[in-house]
């Protein structure tokens, strides 16, 4: 076969540049740190390393995403906390209401505080975040949970937060669930009388007795109307139909008020403390409160409107305040354990959050660990490869020499 002499020289050339470029390649790895340079270094590994990539840039996201959700309920934290404190006050100034020894100046002074808890009130249920967003008005951000009148503004919608793969927490409460609403799975029942009510008689603390009657769950609402002083009529409806169902009439009504009695029988094991004397005509609700709206601001407001009347000297108007306050007593009572409530579910997102925080940060450290391993460069691999390429392309370099200097003309020189 006849070698040319410019195949010879073409060769050496494609040599010496083939070399170069493995050095060149070299160097870059080095200069990078990175064993890829172009995903053609490894198209397997490439394809691979953009799904970590990928996978860690939105465990990131999910990191910053917990860190909302962490401080918008953390701020709620703050806000329960402040309400909790607050209700346990106005508890303790119900208490002090329902003394028979205060005057109407008295009564008159406990209704500016009851005021002022009620500003208070409106301020702790229209908190805003971090955004100027009003933590309870649900999606409404934009809007403050309550007017002045003490009606929610917002909607039912809670803002969740994607705080991984596979989990959403809301970010906070809709103001309805806070401020207007009875604990959940509560079994108590609140009292109303009647504002046309002529008599003295107070009701007390409802409760069902006998679970065995038919009203385990609290469901029935009780409407009782006093044909008599002695004598009352009970009718009974279930509440938690939607329209409510009317429920029979119960066994034994009507009902016979004995001299003395401080319980009155509402039937299916259901009964409510009683003092003072009916009147003909009066009425009264025994309501249960987990089918109630028991808003909060109407509760300050009923008790701030029956502390703002003189009962002085007028035993019916006395009798009016005195149901009036355990009305209250029993709507707040159940507010304060809804507040707790809402309070320990807050603790348990935090807490869950912060169990997340430590499987994204686990999961981080693993996309990191498979980056490193397919992307990381091995430098004393790669430094022992350079020493080897060096000496390559110094041999190229040599044997294109030695090649050029071949001729026929000094060949037996």
């Amino acid at each position: 076969m006849r070698i040319s002499s410019s195949l010879v020289f073409q060769t050496g050339l494609n040599t010496i540049n083939m070399q170069q470029s493995d050095l060149m390649h070299l160097y870059q790895q080095i200069g990078t740190g990175q064993k890829m340079v172009t995903p053609a270094d490894d198209p397997l590994g490439a394809s691979q390393a953009i799904n970590l990539s990928q996978s860690q840039a939105q465990n990131a996201r999910y990191a910053d995403n917990r860190a909302v959700a962490n401080q918008n309920l953390g701020t709620e934290e703050d806000a329960l906390g402040s309400l909790t404190l607050l209700l346990q006050d106005v508890r303790t100034r119900l208490v002090e209401a329902s003394n028979g020894t205060l005057s109407d100046a008295d009564r008159a002074t406990l209704s500016n505080v009851l005021k002022n808890a009620r500003d208070s009130l409106m301020g702790i249920a229209n908190t805003t975040d971090g955004n100027g967003q009003y933590l309870f008005s649900g999606s409404q951000g934009g809007t403050p949970a309550y007017g002045s009148a003490g009606n929610y503004q917002g909607d039912t919608l809670q803002r969740n937060i994607q705080a991984d793969q596979t989990r959403q927490i809301a970010g906070g409460d809709v103001g309805s669930d806070v401020f207007q609403r009875a604990q959940p799975g509560t079994r108590a029942y609140a009292s109303y009388a009647a504002t046309s009510n002529t008599g003295t008689a107070v009701l007390g603390q409802p409760a069902v007795t006998d679970n065995t009657q038919g009203n385990a769950s609290a469901n029935y609402s009780f409407s009782v109307n006093f044909t008599s002083a002695t004598t009352y009529d009970v009718t009974v409806q279930d509440v938690s139909t939607t329209p409510p169902t009317p429920v029979a009439t119960p066994a034994g009504s009507p009902f016979t008020l004995a001299a003395g009695q401080t319980t009155l029988d509402l039937g299916y094991g259901t009964t409510v403390q009683i003092s003072g004397t009916p009147d003909t005509n009066d009425k009264f609700d025994v309501k249960p409160l987990q089918h109630e709206d028991v808003n909060l601001f109407k509760t300050f407001d009923d008790v701030i409107g029956a502390l703002d009347s003189p009962v002085q000297g007028d035993d019916q108007a006395t009798a009016s305040l005195r149901n009036v306050l355990n009305t209250a007593m029993q709507r707040m009572a159940t507010s304060y354990d809804n507040v707790l409530t809402v309070r320990a579910s807050v603790g348990a997102r935090m807490n869950e959050l912060s169990a997340l925080d430590n499987t994204g940060t686990q999961r981080n450290l693993g996309y990191a660990n498979a980056l490193s391993g397919i992307e990381d460069l091995d430098y004393y691999e790669a430094t022992t490869q350079l020493s080897l390429r060096k000496m390559a392309l110094e041999g190229a370099g040599l044997a294109f020499q030695t090649i050029q200097g071949l001729s026929l003309f000094n060949r037996n020189q």
